[in-house]
């Protein structure tokens, strides 16, 4: 397909037929199978949800291997890099319409539901229910929980995710200035980052449902708490992943000033994650 671009006429490169997709979508097919069996009590839906998870990462790791052996091989120039700016752009978006569905959510809950809890009588049937937030009583009998203290590991994550973005800016003035060895050292010190929050926040989940009772169960607040932070952890881990893939590609010597769009979208959507988290951080633990 013929274009035009500042140095006049280009060619946008058109992968040939893939079969990734394909086998994406058996590996979709086998996850979804197999969770509507897991969730019925059938031994078998474990074993198709592994079998699911196989073939989504044999997908994953031939789909992405072939994007990287044609940037590697010099197939992409400046319409297909606009392409791809354009979709992490959108995907980035999308991403945070996501969460904004769920802290509208959380909103929804602290300031129409529960007021309008308050608003009605309970007294009666149920005498301890008070309507404040965090909600630590529900109208309807259930154990007692405890909120989560914002000053304490939930701290000690912000102060280590916002560590991770000073090391993965220092990584990308590394690249920018030809110093591989700043770029490797400031990736490898993110992922590591991202990593000790992931263990961090499964300490603090454990803590939360044994020693505070507070589970999926516990009313709005409980549910908040674990979608959100939950689907942020998930956010992480994928978001290490990435950065993990993008060091190898480093070690291999991948990259350099003009080119490493790759990088760059990792570094977009860490950076995303990491004002999420500063946004839960305040409306999660602090308020």
């Amino acid at each position: 397909m013929a274009l035009l671009d500042e140095h006049g006429p280009a060619h946008y490169f058109v992968p040939a037929p893939s079969r990734w997709p394909v086998l994406g979508a058996v590996a979709l097919f086998c996850l979804g199978l197999g969770a509507a069996f897991a969730v019925n009590g059938m031994l078998l839906g474990w074993w198709v949800l592994a079998l699911g998870g196989l073939i989504l990462l044999r997908m994953l790791f031939g789909w992405f291997g072939d994007v990287i052996g044609e940037s590697v091989g010099g197939r992409y120039h400046g319409q297909e890099a606009l392409s791809f700016r354009w979709g992490m752009g959108w995907f980035i978006f999308s991403e945070v319409m996501l969460f904004g569905a769920f802290f509208a959510a959380l909103f929804w809950v602290r300031q129409v539901a529960l007021p309008t809890l308050g608003s009605l009588d309970y007294k009666l049937l149920y005498p301890d229910f008070s309507a404040s937030w965090p909600l630590l009583t529900a109208p309807s009998p259930g154990p007692a929980y405890q909120a989560m203290e914002a000053w304490g590991l939930p701290a000690l994550n912000t102060l280590i995710l916002l560590s991770s973005a000073v090391s993965l800016t220092w990584a990308h003035w590394g690249l920018l200035l030809e110093r591989r060895a700043q770029l490797k050292l400031g990736l490898l010190i993110t992922i590591v980052l991202g990593l000790i929050f992931l263990c961090l926040q499964a300490i603090e989940y454990h803590h939360a449902w044994t020693a505070q009772q507070l589970t999926l169960s516990a009313g709005g607040y409980g549910m908040t708490f674990y979608m959100l932070t939950g689907l942020h952890g998930l956010h992480v881990l994928l978001g290490s992943a990435i950065l993990l893939v993008v060091w190898l590609r480093v070690l291999r010597g991948h990259f350099d000033q003009q080119h490493h769009f790759a990088f760059e979208a990792a570094a977009w959507y860490w950076h995303f994650v990491d004002v999420v988290w500063l946004l839960l951080f305040v409306f999660v633990y602090c308020l």
